[in-house]
């Protein structure tokens, strides 16, 4: 198969599982690093001979806590301010039961993220839009979507790259084996990729990190 891009330059697409990175960061320093500037480590992890072309997050409005939705609605304006899209997933509401004692109680489940990421990874691939997908996720049922690129690939006799960005602490032995390549995102470049305390956004906006995030 040949390169999808006739160009000397391969144009990435990142796409970035937000909880699961989430998880990975409070792994790796608490809230100390959660204020992380998406395109800047992008562009920090690119290979020459790559460009950006897009980085795509994929998260879900937490619920409950009305301090915790401040901050994180600060934090998705900070990213769409420096070029980041930004794809809300919802929470399902399920009643769940103690199978000992009959007791009930409401949880929920967050709903439609994978399935987002996947939809966009494989349209983009489909549409052209993309020479390299860097997938920033450890959670193996994406595998079924890089699988889908694959077919395109056969379909089209090209080949498109796909690259696992593993959040700190985090892997998966699935996207490993399906992936082109694979590494762990490391400190040094999640605290290099770190916004400034103040944000400028569109117009006289302005978004502060989180003291929070301290």
């Amino acid at each position: 198969m040949g390169d999808k891009s006739n160009t000397e330059t391969a144009r990435v697409g990142v796409y970035v599982d937000g909880f699961n990175l989430y998880d990975g960061l409070k792994r790796l320093s608490g809230r100390r690093d959660l204020w992380l500037d998406l395109a800047a480590m992008a562009r920090d992890l690119l290979r020459p001979g790559q460009r950006l072309e897009l980085v795509t997050y994929f998260t879900t409005l937490v619920r409950g806590d009305p301090t915790s939705v401040e901050r994180q609605r600060a934090y998705l304006a900070a990213l769409k301010a420096h070029g980041a899209d930004v794809v809300l997933g919802r929470f399902q509401e399920q009643l769940r039961r103690c199978r000992k004692c009959g007791a009930t109680w409401r949880s929920y489940e967050e709903k439609k993220t994978d399935a987002a990421i996947a939809s966009a990874m494989v349209a983009d691939v489909a549409l052209s839009a993309i020479d390299v997908v860097m997938l920033v996720s450890a959670d193996s049922d994406l595998c079924a979507a890089v699988e889908k690129i694959r077919e395109i690939d056969v379909l089209r006799g090209t080949k498109t790259r796909v690259v696992a960005a593993f959040p700190p602490g985090k892997s998966s032995d699935g996207l490993r084996r399906c992936s082109d390549a694979w590494f762990p995102i490391g400190a040094a470049v999640v605290r290099r990729s770190q916004f400034p305390d103040v944000v400028s956004g569109p117009g006289d906006a302005v978004y502060h990190r989180p003291p929070h995030w301290n």
